[in-house]
């Protein structure tokens, strides 16, 4: 008879047989889709065995306390994000109990009293949450994010002594939402959320995108400041979630949000502060102004956000971004859908194609829309390192000819330098591309993107300390950003293996197939630990 000691995770699913009599179908395919591109996924980043699977949960063992706790965390805060559209009686919730102990292992299964107590302690987590036995909390006190609530001696069914628990998260309702991001201390964090527009006219909702992007580049280049980047903002586009539960998944103490609206020949935008935790207006104002003043509106919100929240820094010149909008409303639509396509439908050449042949409609439409050929630089640099580009077509030499057109267009705009930067590296000109990427950051420190390539490039080139700093950086600044799991699992692959070699070939090949179904995946986990993972 084997005995050893390991961390044991029992999961179950919430209200199964309710969410079952309601969809049955529906909640077992979402169920099957969770377990093979969330959890099982996780399990094994932490590296820990699923021991077996039960219609509505798992028995798990892992090597490591910590490794069990961070994936239990990760899991249930990853839930959290992908399920919050969905009515509370209808989303999926999981119970998640822990302990160490322990075990007698027979075959593939594992039995005895530490899987008991993590089996007892998994009905006592609330919703979306976890309990630990006293033991595995003492094994992970100090070593993992996140507040931890003593639930004191616990009467458990079927064991005779009692045991003392530790539940997560603490606070009422929490397990319906995410856990909150690490917030940054030593300067005033925010988040500046997607302008609302009042208007069915296309070019005001333009305009609200602009200035909201706009505002975003400007604060985050006041020093002093910790401003989350437009990925994670824009996430919440078109919704009304509570300011409450933003601050608490961004990790920020300030939320801005405003909205833009006609008013004869006028436009009028309202801007409020609202401090995060209270969810209380701090300051707010209304700039009503002809729209060809928009970018002196900017300046003036941007002093007046910054003026309320730290008075040294209203003293900060704030240096206006050039920023050139394509001419053409259909050029945009054209580059918004190819951005959002290889998430939507994965990494296979199919998609590469489709995108790019959707941005070079935006540029048959306006062919001075830098941001478009920034992109399609990106694309065809990625297609050629995945090994998903065209066959016969110089895809190296087109990724070239459009960095250096979206550059000649408007090297000044960081997204471009963001795109175009990154692209280089990828073709492997590092130097180049690195000293463009620093320009993106020094023009909008906000920019996530930019950072992770710069990090990305500087382990390629053999920095790897400094490189995996800034690819925290970048993923600490858009905390729930549509590209996490890509940064997290594939850069350190990618910058491991040269551009030319064949076990590169080899890598891209099979990492574009794992990739297909889940590599976009949003997250706000902190990010210690996905860097980890990857």
């Amino acid at each position: 008879m084997e005995r050893r000691l390991a961390a044991i995770m029992v999961v179950d699913v919430v209200g199964y047989s309710g969410l079952m009599e309601r969809d049955e179908e529906g909640t077992l395919r979402r169920l099957g889709e969770l377990r093979k591109t969330l959890f099982e996924p996780a399990v094994e980043r932490h590296r820990g065995r699923v021991v077996k699977l039960t219609g509505d949960g798992a028995l798990v063992e892992f090597q490591s306390v910590v490794g069990a706790v961070e994936c239990a965390m990760q899991v249930q805060n990853e839930i959290a994000v992908q399920e919050r559209e969905i009515p509370d009686e209808d989303a999926l919730r999981l119970r998640i109990g822990i302990n160490l102990g322990d075990i007698i292992v027979e075959g593939s299964d594992i039995y005895g009293e530490g899987v008991n107590l993590a089996a007892r302690l998994e009905p006592l987590a609330e919703p979306g949450g976890l309990c630990l036995t006293e033991g595995a909390y003492e094994h992970v006190r100090g070593k993992v994010q996140g507040d931890f609530e003593d639930m004191g001696m616990l009467a458990l069914k079927n064991i005779t002594r009692e045991v003392r628990g530790w539940r997560w998260p603490h606070s009422t309702g929490a397990g319906a939402r995410a856990p909150r991001a690490e917030v940054r201390s030593d300067k005033p964090s925010l988040a500046v959320l997607p302008f609302g527009n009042f208007s069915e006219n296309r070019a005001y909702q333009f305009l609200a995108d602009g200035l909201t992007e706009d505002i975003i580049t400007l604060l985050a280049r006041i020093p002093g400041f910790f401003v989350i980047a437009r990925n994670s903002s824009f996430a919440y586009k078109g919704k009304t979630p509570d300011i409450r539960d933003v601050a608490r998944e961004l990790g920020v103490r300030y939320v801005v949000e405003g909205s833009l609206r006609p008013v004869g020949d006028q436009l009028r935008i309202t801007v409020q502060l609202i401090e995060g935790e209270s969810g209380n207006h701090i300051w707010a104002d209304r700039f009503d102004s002809p729209a060809d003043r928009i970018d002196v509106l900017q300046d003036e919100i941007t002093l007046g956000i910054a003026q309320r929240l730290e008075p040294e820094l209203g003293k900060a010149e704030v240096e206006k971004i050039s920023r050139r909008a394509p001419s053409n409303l259909d050029a945009w639509s054209f580059y918004q859908q190819a951005h959002g396509l290889l998430s939507l439908k994965g990494w296979h050449r199919e998609t590469f194609e489709e995108a790019a042949s959707l941005l070079k409609k935006a540029i048959d439409l306006d062919p001075d829309f830098a941001l478009a050929h920034a992109y399609l630089s990106l694309i065809f640099a990625l297609g050629h390192l995945f090994g998903l580009s065209p066959e016969g077509e110089d895809v190296q030499g087109r990724a070239v000819a459009e960095a250096e057109q979206a550059m000649e267009i408007d090297g000044r705009d960081a997204a471009v330098l963001g795109y175009t930067g990154c692209a280089l590296c990828d073709l492997g000109h590092l130097d180049r591309g690195t000293g463009i990427l620093e320009k993106a950051v020094e023009f909008d420190p906000s920019n996530a993107q930019a950072w992770v390539a710069m990090g990305t490039a500087l382990i390629r080139g053999g920095k790897a300390r400094k490189g995996i700093e800034m690819l925290r950086h970048g993923m600490r600044i858009s905390p729930i950003d549509n590209r996490l799991a890509y940064w997290g699992r594939t850069w350190p692959i990618l910058s491991s293996a040269s551009a030319g070699s064949r076990k590169a070939r080899a890598r891209r090949g099979s990492l574009a197939a794992a990739t297909r179904s889940s590599i976009w995946r949003a997250s706000s986990w902190p990010l210690s630990s996905r860097t980890r993972a990857g």
